[in-house]
This record gives C-alpha cells, sequence and structure tokens, in this order.
C-alpha cells in the first residue's frame, strides 16, 4: 500500500512537472513571436518602400517628384504612360537629377523606361517629367514605381544565389530590414547633430547681434544727448 501511495504521488509530481514545463514553454514561443510580431512592424514602418506614384502632366509644363535620400542607397524605378488608345500613346521626357544638379537618367520621347542608380549624394533626389507629343491632347498619365533602400533589391536572385528558400529567406529579409532601420537611425542621429550645431551657432549669432545693436542703441543715445547739450550752450540756453 506504501509503495503504490508513494508511485501515485510520484506519477502526480511528474505531471505538474509536465503541466509546468509546457506552460513554460506556451509562454516563451507567446513571447517569441510578439518579438517577431514586433520587430515586422517596425520594419514595416520605418524601412523604404516601393513608392507607385500616379501623376496627370500637364500638355505644357514640368511636374516633379522628389525623396530625401541618404548617401549609399540603391534606388530602382520604373516609369509608364497610361494610354487607352494604342495607336496614339503619348511621349514623354524624363530627368532625374541629384541634390548637387547631376544628371543622373534622361530620357526623351519615350512611354516606358527604367532608372537605377546608387547615390553618392545624400539630399533630395528629384525626378522631373514633361510631355513631348500627345496626339489627343489634354493631360497625360503617368505611373512611376519608386523604390529605395531593401525595397529595390532583387530576393529572387539573392535566394538563387545562396541557395535559400522558404522561412530561411524571410528571416534574410528581415535582418536587411533590421540593417536598414540602424543605417536610418545612424543618419538620423547625424543630421540631428547637424541642425543643433546649425541651431546653436544661429542662437550664438542672434546674441551677439543683439548685444551690438543694443551697443550701437546707446552709443547713438549718448552722442544725441552730448549734441543737444552743446546746442543748448551755444545758444546760452543752460
Amino acid at each position: 500500500m506504501k509503495h503504490s501511495r508513494e508511485r501515485e504521488r510520484e506519477r502526480e509530481r511528474e505531471r505538474e512537472r509536465g503541466f509546468v514545463m509546457k506552460g513554460s514553454a506556451m509562454v516563451r514561443g507567446k513571447v517569441l513571436l510578439s518579438i517577431v510580431v514586433m520587430v515586422c512592424f517596425f520594419c514595416d514602418v520605418l524601412v523604404e518602400k516601393s513608392q507607385a506614384i500616379w501623376l496627370n502632366l500637364p500638355a505644357t509644363g514640368t511636374k516633379c517628384v522628389s525623396e530625401e535620400i541618404q548617401h549609399n542607397v540603391v534606388v530602382l524605378a520604373d516609369y509608364v504612360v497610361v494610354s487607352n488608345y494604342e495607336s496614339s500613346i503619348p511621349t514623354i521626357s524624363v530627368k532625374v537629377t541629384s541634390p548637387y544638379g547631376n544628371i543622373l537618367h534622361h530620357k526623351e520621347n519615350v512611354t516606358h523606361g527604367q532608372f537605377a542608380f546608387t547615390t553618392s549624394e545624400a539630399g533630395n533626389h528629384q525626378a522631373c517629367l514633361w510631355v513631348d507629343s500627345n496626339p489627343g491632347g489634354g493631360e497625360v498619365s503617368v505611373i512611376i514605381d519608386w523604390r529605395t533602400g531593401i525595397a529595390a533589391k532583387d530576393w529572387e536572385s539573392v535566394a538563387r544565389k545562396e541557395k535559400i528558400q522558404g522561412v530561411e529567406l524571410e528571416l534574410r529579409k528581415l535582418q536587411g530590414s533590421v540593417e536598414a532601420i540602424l543605417i536610418n537611425m545612424s543618419y538620423l542621429k547625424i543630421r540631428e547633430a547637424e541642425m543643433r550645431t546649425v541651431t546653436e551657432r544661429t542662437n550664438a549669432r542672434v546674441a551677439w547681434f543683439s548685444i551690438m545693436s543694443l551697443g550701437v542703441c546707446i552709443t547713438v543715445s549718448g552722442l544725441q544727448l552730448w549734441h543737444l547739450k552743446q546746442f543748448f550752450k551755444n545758444k546760452k540756453l543752460i
């Protein structure tokens, strides 16, 4: 009887231990899943993505789109003219410039095209489009698929080259997204430091300008008093 009771107690203890282990494993799984979801959310928010833009170009004039891109970032874009008439498709010109005015892409009399480059300058990159010919008249609709950073990477070629697929490929994408986030954060820190330096210099210059303005006002007031005193003395009023 004693042995049977002890065995039952041991079995109950083992069951309790099993329940505890299962519960802790479930908790760890939920925590890990929540962390992965949060990382994916931040990657989805912070990482540069593909941006499809619909533009209506006027018959005369130019329309431009721009994006502030940091140094050493891959940019890939496709553009195509949207027309309801295949026989008379309008043609456009496209010109892409860097922040310092360097021409990165320039095409004339085209209905579609693509440009790709790696930025060598940090700042506002601009793409301008205008209509060359439009037999039907009126506005011309253009779609631009603008991709930067991790969104411009060809993951299919990466998967074929490194022979990865499925979960491993998704983890590799997640790793690239995290690296892009770190680069963006460091870029924002640098920009913040630059803006803080400019603000401090501006405040110092304003303070010195205020002091100089006050000194000039005091000097002018003193000269006016001296001039009035001399004037009254000459007129023998004092």
